[in-house]
């Protein structure tokens, strides 16, 4: 009797699981099988410059890596202005389907405590995947315009004329921006402020003797300082970067504790499945840790940050604090 009662419960998982495959419907949670399929179409990526900035320089390399190893095209759309924060705007109000994901940076913990209207709120809205790159800033200048060799050269220049010296930077707002108001702060000088629509067009303008110096993310100023068209002074960082040996830190050249790196790093819309961030979280890690991304993160001046997800949350909240007191002491304001 034991015996029959047996089969007969066998029989009836067996005539279960046939009608579940025969109807096509899987044992499967809908979210583990919307991780599974993620992603079944192209992903768009809001990069929030124009191209040829830092954000385009470790954006660009990422997603083709992506693309190769999920099989589906991970396509760049930049969409520039206001320090970044129309191409976030835009983010946040994406369909969290993961089809539709955010690569920003230290200029969205600067956002906050800067722009007093912004329609979206970096915590609130996003959630936080991980940190792509963290190369430092270097202090640039044009060699035909600014005859500085060393910062204690620049700084004594800009203490011996107030005012004449001007700045590019990636936007209001943007880290490049706030970069140069610490600066000012540590060093008492007076730089004027020029901001454009991204460190692209601001490099630009750099090489073409439009302005005289910039605080660059090393990404993007890198090929520029090698082919000599413009020239690093200082990083601005504990250590020197191992792309650019013979550049001294800031501490190095005579002014101790400024250090600003200009971070990026990758959000998804709030609402997002879990299991597809999850799984973002899980392919960018191995597409950075990949030997093509190791040999251009370090020909872009960055090492490869290891962040879990719950170690960016924390690491934002310190850099929105950290800039809203930089805001507050300077008084940095849109020019």
């Amino acid at each position: 009797m034991s015996r029959q009662r047996s089969l007969t419960a066998f029989a009836r998982v067996f005539a279960i699981a046939g009608l579940v495959a025969g109807t096509g419907v899987s044992l499967y949670s809908p979210a583990v099988q919307a991780a599974d399929a993620w992603p079944s179409k192209p992903v768009t990526v809001i990069v929030p410059f124009p191209a040829g900035g830092g954000t385009d320089a470790f954006a660009r390399p990422l997603t083709a890596q992506l693309s190769k190893q999920l099989g589906k095209q991970f396509v760049i759309d930049n969409r520039g202005g206001a320090g970044g924060t129309v191409g976030a705007s835009l983010a946040a109000k994406a369909t969290p389907d993961g089809y539709t994901i955010f690569i920003g940076g230290a200029h969205h913990a600067i956002a906050p405590s800067f722009y007093k209207k912004l329609d979206y709120d970096i915590e609130k809205d996003f959630i936080p995947v991980t940190v792509i790159a963290q190369p430092p800033q270097v202090i640039v200048v044009n060699p035909n315009k600014v005859q500085a060799n060393t910062l204690k050269d620049l700084i004594a220049y800009a203490k011996a004329h107030p005012g004449q010296l001007n700045y590019a930077s990636a936007g209001n707002g943007s880290a490049h921006h706030l970069a140069g108001e610490l600066f000012k702060l540590q060093t008492q000088t007076d730089l004027a402020h020029v901001p454009y629509k991204g460190a692209g067009p601001a490099l630009s303008d750099l090489i073409a003797g439009q302005v005289d110096l910039m605080f660059d993310g090393l990404g993007s100023s890198a090929q520029h300082i090698r082919a000599g068209r413009i020239k690093a002074l200082a990083v601005a960082a504990k250590t020197r970067s191992a792309a650019f040996p013979n550049v001294p830190t800031a501490a190095e050249a005579g002014v101790p504790n400024y250090e600003v790196s200009t971070w990026y790093a990758l959000w998804a819309p709030k609402g997002t499945p879990k299991e597809v961030v999850d799984k973002l979280y899980a392919e960018t890690t191995k597409a950075l840790n990949s030997p093509e991304m190791k040999a251009i993160w370090l020909q872009n001046g960055s090492e490869i940050p290891q962040f879990t997800q719950e170690q960016f949350a924390q690491f934002q909240r310190a850099e929105i604090k950290r800039w809203a007191e930089v805001v507050q002491r300077s008084g940095a304001k849109i020019d």
